[in-house]
């Protein structure tokens, strides 16, 4: 089977009693099977295109644009370069669109969120580069779609984007004794530390300075197990007292 397609602009003149117009009109010239076909408005007649797996280089050509009638076009595991074209978010009828395993560079169109029939989407293992575009349907597709480019970002991804605004928590402020101090913090907490070694010497002091004394001493240590003795004896007597008391306040 031979295919040889070529553009062919064919000027026609339509008269009309007033005034001349030219129309350029647009065909599609076939070999197909030895024959010779004309198809006029090709861009409708096209509904698929398939590439993929081959060895092509270069740019997409911008022209694929105009195939308002393609559903579906598959150019996945080549070598194409360069960035991809913005008129593919034309394509309106758009229902797969693979472009994965090449070499496409820049950031991702747009347009290409208003295809609103995609439901295919394949821009994985490129050069791509920037935020995927949200908007409408295209924050649907899922990281799969957009992995091996190291230089997109998105939410689709995970990854935020320079530029993106991070709400961080406030951290308590640290209080290190060689920086300057904001409001007296560090002063505070000078004087606290300043009051509890205070408090602990004197407790310390007054303790061994009390039974320090009368452990090693001995007279002392007599002398205060005789007070201790007293004391006890006078809270007794105290108590049996009150309880007397309390005995004729009952009877009386």
């Amino acid at each position: 089977m031979s295919v040889r397609p070529r553009e062919i602009v064919r000027e026609r003149k339509i008269t009309t009693q007033t005034s001349y117009e030219v129309i350029y009109d647009a065909y599609l010239l076939l070999a197909w099977k030895g024959q010779d076909r004309e198809f006029w408005e090709p861009e409708n007649l096209l509904k698929s295109i398939d590439l993929s797996s081959n060895d092509l280089t270069g740019e997409v050509p911008k022209q694929v644009g105009y195939l308002l009638g393609l559903i579906s076009l598959n150019l996945s595991r080549n070598n194409f370069h360069g960035e991809i074209p913005s008129g593919i978010g034309n394509l309106n009828s758009l229902e797969f669109l693979d472009l994965s395993r090449n070499n496409f560079s820049g950031n991702i169109p747009s347009t290409l969120s208003n295809i609103d029939s995609l439901g295919v989407l394949d821009l994985s293992n490129n050069n791509l580069s920037g935020r995927i575009p949200p908007g409408r349907h295209f924050e649907t597709f899922d990281a799969s779609c957009f992995e091996g480019n190291i230089g997109l970002c998105g939410k689709q991804l995970n990854k935020s984007c320079p530029g993106d605004k991070t709400i961080q928590k406030p951290q308590e402020p640290t209080i290190n004794p060689q920086e300057p101090t904001i409001d007296g913090v560090k002063d505070n907490s000078i004087f606290r530390g300043a009051l509890y070694m205070s408090l602990g010497i004197g407790f310390f002091a007054g303790f061994w300075g009390l039974f320090g004394s009368m452990i090693l001493w001995q007279p002392w240590r007599i002398a205060y197990m005789r007070f201790l003795n007293r004391l006890i004896d006078y809270i007794l007597l105290m108590a049996e007292l009150n309880v007397a008391k309390s005995h004729r306040w009952l009877k009386g």
